[in-house]
């Protein structure tokens, strides 16, 4: 008897078809289970992604809000608590015009206070009378009184203006004010006495020093009546409103944040891109928000100077209160504009790094562009060796070390300006090329001669 024949074996095309009909029989019964299971209770589930939306949100506009704080606090501790610092600010005062020529007026008044020329005058008068002079012509030397006192007031005017331009001058006002710094911390701070003094909402500062070199300038030049010019410690009103106890308080605030303040700001921001679903949006957002702050603070100063000189007494001419508060100000706005083109660079490099039409455009060109350069430099003979697929593994990290060296020297920069700022982001931006430049995936070289074209586009 001979034994059955083994059953013959399925066609490739019936093993696909059964194994297809398997897989179909088990995706309806997964089907038919889910069915079956009641659907799960989610009117009341929590919504995490709801609340990180709003924490974020609200710690990124509080971080923005702290922003033009913080400007203001890093000014008033460096600016105004900062000898150095300070007299850096004040000490090209002494080389405007409006100030040199308000400084002239009222040094030349103070002079005349202790000098009188008509008295003068009348006196010299009468003693060429009584020494025999002609009646004719002792009363046309009368009718020349006025243009004598005059020349006198003229010529001691134009001494004057000698010494307020002169280098001494510009030492003698940076002692001046070095000397009286502590004095104007006191004014801010509360407390009273010195060269510089706040009463009644006043803050006035001590002329006495200038008086004494005009003095000894006149009595050099052949004017010796002005050595009856006595030790003068007389008072130049250069601020006169209520608000200076507002000043006061709020330099206190700012004084005792000090360096705390931004800290503070720049870790809600932190906080907030981490806490958000979306770190590019949320790093978009604050650039922006801090970019809105520091519009915020240069509003607030273009609306309190006209307050300031609304306040000025009417001895300090308008063009020199002007020249004074711009002067002072000078760094702040200095650091605002720095602090307002960082957050727009961060919020363009947040966006450029999204997936809008635009973002996407401009990466292509640069990647092809970049691209393009490296397949000349290999057809050139240029190569990397094994340091171009090193960078090409190590990319990222690269990315992020360039980035923040760049962050780094921004933050310890000692006065950035916007300048510095544009020239760091530059500065990035070549290193980053430079690293997509060299980097360079595994594989075989192209050979000598052969020009590799550009690579594709990414995705």
């Amino acid at each position: 008897m001979s034994e059955p024949s083994a059953p013959a074996a399925r066609p490739p095309q019936e093993q696909d078809v059964a194994q297809l009909n398997a897989r179909i029989a088990s995706l309806e019964r997964e089907l038919a289970a889910a069915r079956a299971t009641p659907p799960a209770d989610t009117t009341r589930a929590p919504r995490p992604g709801r609340w990180r939306a709003f924490v974020a949100g609200l710690l990124i506009v509080v971080g923005s809000l702290l922003a033009p704080l913080s400007v203001l606090a890093v000014w008033a501790n460096r600016e105004v608590s900062d000898t150095s610092r300070y007299v850096e600010t004040v000490a090209p005062l002494a080389h405007d015009p409006d100030v040199q020529a308000a400084v002239t007026d009222a040094v030349t008044r103070q002079v005349f206070t202790h000098v009188d020329v008509p008295a003068l005058t009348s006196q010299l008068l009468d003693a060429l009378q009584a020494r025999g002079v002609p009646p004719e012509l002792t009363t046309r030397l009368h009718a020349l009184e006025g243009p004598i006192n005059n020349g006198v007031q003229g010529f001691v005017h134009d001494q004057v203006a000698k010494v307020v331009a002169s280098p001494a001058f510009a030492q003698a006002w940076t002692q001046a004010n070095r000397v009286a710094h502590e004095q104007m911390v006191n004014v801010l701070s509360g407390k009273q006495g010195g060269a510089v003094s706040s009463k009644n909402g006043q803050v006035t500062v001590n002329l006495g020093p200038f008086v004494n070199e005009v003095k000894n300038r006149l009595v050099a030049q052949g004017f010796t009546v002005a050595s009856n010019i006595p030790a003068v410690n007389a008072s130049f009103t250069v601020f006169q409103s209520q608000g200076v106890t507002k000043a006061q308080g709020i330099y206190s605030l700012l004084n005792t944040l000090g360096v705390w303040l931004p800290i503070l700001a720049l870790v809600l921001l932190a906080i907030g891109i981490y806490v958000a679903g979306n770190h590019r949006r949320a790093t978009l957002a604050s650039g922006l928000g801090v970019a809105g702050g520091m519009l915020l603070l240069g509003l607030g100063l273009a609306i309190v100077r006209p307050l300031y000189l609304d306040a000025v007494p009417s001895t300090l001419p308008h063009d020199a209160a002007a020249a004074i508060f711009d002067t002072v100000v000078r760094f702040l706005r200095t650091s605002l504009r720095a602090v307002l083109v960082a957050g727009l660079v961060v919020a363009l490099a947040a966006f450029m790094s999204g997936g809008s039409v635009t973002a996407v455009s401009t990466r292509r060109a640069l990647v092809r562009g970049i691209g393009w350069l490296r397949g000349g430099a290999e057809s050139a003979g240029l190569r990397t060796g094994r340091f171009g697929p090193w960078v090409w593994d190590h990319k990222r990290w690269l990315r992020v070390a360039t980035v923040a060296a760049g962050a780094v020297a921004l933050i310890f920069w000692t006065q950035p300006t916007a300048g510095v700022v544009v020239l760091l982001a530059v500065l990035v931006l070549l290193v980053l090329a430079v690293i997509e430049f060299l980097g360079r995936p595994p594989g075989p070289a192209a050979p000598p001669g052969a020009h590799a074209g550009p690579p594709p586009s990414p995705a």
